[in-house]
């Protein structure tokens, strides 16, 4: 399984704006190695987001996005003590949940 996402929730006003960084590798598929084979592809695929269980954001991704991803996006509603939560899924299956309170 891949390492925790590192996810960071601040409120301001009515709002807060969650950042995310994902420890993923990324491959596109069209990569070569060192003996020249192509590297398979092995990337995110669909990431989801949710305030205090309810769905905030979706997002469909494909092999162009870097490595270790980076996603910033703001909450309307949210307050200090509610609970965000990001997953995301890849195309060899995996996924990975994790949830960050917002300050």
């Amino acid at each position: 399984m891949a390492d925790p996402m590192r996810i960071r929730a601040q409120a301001s006003g009515d709002k807060a704006t969650v950042r995310v960084l994902m420890s993923h590798e990324m491959e596109s598929g069209q990569r070569r190695d060192a003996a020249g084979k192509l590297v398979p592809a092995w990337h995110i695929t669909d990431v989801t987001a949710t305030h205090n269980g309810k769905t905030v954001m979706t997002a469909e991704w494909g092999p162009a996005v870097s490595k270790n991803p980076f996603l910033q996006f703001a909450i309307k509603g949210a307050k200090a003590g509610d609970k965000v939560a990001v997953t995301w899924k890849d195309n060899k299956g995996d996924t990975r949940t994790d949830e960050a309170t917002v300050s």
